[in-house]
């Protein structure tokens, strides 16, 4: 029975960590084909379509928003609902549930928020643009998967698992984040509606109606009143996941938070992120100097992904297993760590989102576009190459008959 269940979870590991990789190759073809768009004559046709007036209208009550602003308050809402789930889950029943799973990369996932956002705010600290101290502290799953695929078995499962852990502790504090300091001016009175489906929410889950259909309408109305209160949107979409059942199964004995993720998650990890990477990553490099790079907003973000989450998670789990209250994952040495550690820099998706939170005129766009792909580009060279060439722990690699590979 236990043997079952172990197999199951390493099989849905990685599966999971499958689909993560090959979302991160798509992600990072849409951002070169966005950078494509910004540099060439489709420069105008790529800023018209983002432009481009999109409404729904329901007697007197409209939305009316361009495209890029429907990509970022709507398309992100379904990948914070992913978000949201896998949060639920890995803290019910998965790397997060027992507190010597959790400590290790919730250490380290402080740890990488804690540093990037304290370099940010020393590069910036005269420049007005505190407000972007978020920017750097988020790291990008489906990318940093997308680099360890490249590596292949030189990686230990252990060490894809801990990122995977260490990222989902990232999103957790990017909601609170989110939540507190990036919340434009507040409605009242749309709040207060917003309690009605937070609470039909509830009284599903308490009912254990297991249907996704019920969740889904019930949040997109909490989506729409959200959007209007000025709190963001996308914060619905992680209401609406903690409401969905884990442990109430249906007819079929499936759980309806496995069936929503597992059916969420291809349509994430191959449409929504790729869609926001195209629309959010084009940066025209024309008149672009290398002094573009020493300007503080663009610095303090490269620096923070690129130093700050390296010594954050090396740091705070270095101090925590030196205490004796936590261990390298089975099978890693430290030079392999270090490159994991590394790739928490990789923050593309989520940066690119808190960016668009913290500033909105649109000469902020550039320098934290160039901030957050330069950071992410050196995290994720830098990790690549300490993977690459790093010896790897004798448990990981020793096969009967066979040496141990340098």
């Amino acid at each position: 029975m236990i043997g079952n269940a172990v197999r199951k979870t390493t099989e849905r590991i990685s599966d999971f960590l499958r689909l993560e990789s090959a979302g991160g190759l798509l992600l990072a073809a849409a951002a070169m084909l966005a950078l494509i768009c910004s540099n060439t004559p489709l420069r105008v046709a790529y800023d018209e379509l983002l432009k481009i007036p999109l409404e729904v209208r329901f007697g007197s009550f409209a939305l009316a928003k361009p495209l890029l602003l429907w990509i970022n308050d709507g398309l992100m809402a379904v990948f914070f609902l992913l978000i949201g789930l896998e949060v639920k889950r890995e803290v019910v029943e998965g790397e997060l549930s027992t507190p010597a799973q959790i400590v290790l990369p919730v250490v380290g996932g402080v740890g990488g928020m804690l540093v990037p956002a304290l370099l940010f705010v020393i590069a910036n600290r005269h420049s007005g643009a505190l407000n972007g101290w978020a920017i750097p502290t988020a790291t990008d799953i489906a990318f940093a998967l997308a680099i360890l695929s490249l590596l292949g078995d030189r990686v230990p499962l252990s060490l894809k698992v801990f990122l995977t852990a260490v990222a989902i502790a990232d999103d957790l504090g990017a909601i609170v984040i989110i939540a507190l300091f990036y919340t434009a001016d507040l409605s009242l009175s749309m709040l207060i509606f917003s309690a009605i489906p937070i609470a039909l929410l509830v009284a599903l889950n308490l009912l254990k109606v297991t249907r996704i259909a019920p969740y889904m309408i019930v949040g997109v109305i909490l989506w729409v009143l959200v959007l209007k209160s000025g709190v963001h949107a996308t914060l619905a979409g992680v209401a609406a996941a903690f409401a969905v059942p884990l442990k109430a199964t249906d007819a079929e004995g499936h759980a309806p938070l496995h069936r929503l993720e597992h059916n969420l998650h291809p349509w994430v990890a191959f449409a929504i992120l790729p869609i926001f990477a195209f629309a959010n990553a084009g940066v025209s490099f024309a008149g672009i100097t290398f002094a573009a790079f020493s300007d503080p907003l663009t610095l303090g973000i490269a620096v923070g992904l690129f130093v700050g989450k390296s010594v954050g998670v090396c740091g705070a789990c270095g101090a925590l297993i030196a205490l004796g209250a936590g261990r390298l994952p089975d099978g890693a040495s430290w030079p392999q760590f270090a490159g994991v550690a590394a790739l928490c820099g990789v923050g593309f998706t989520m940066s690119l989102f808190i960016g668009s939170l913290a500033f909105e005129g649109p000469e902020y766009f550039t320098p934290i576009r160039l901030g957050v792909i330069a950071g992410s580009l050196l995290s994720g060279i830098i990790g690549y190459l300490l993977l690459r060439f790093a010896p790897r722990h004798a448990s990981s690699t020793s096969h009967p008959g066979r040496p141990v590979e340098p």
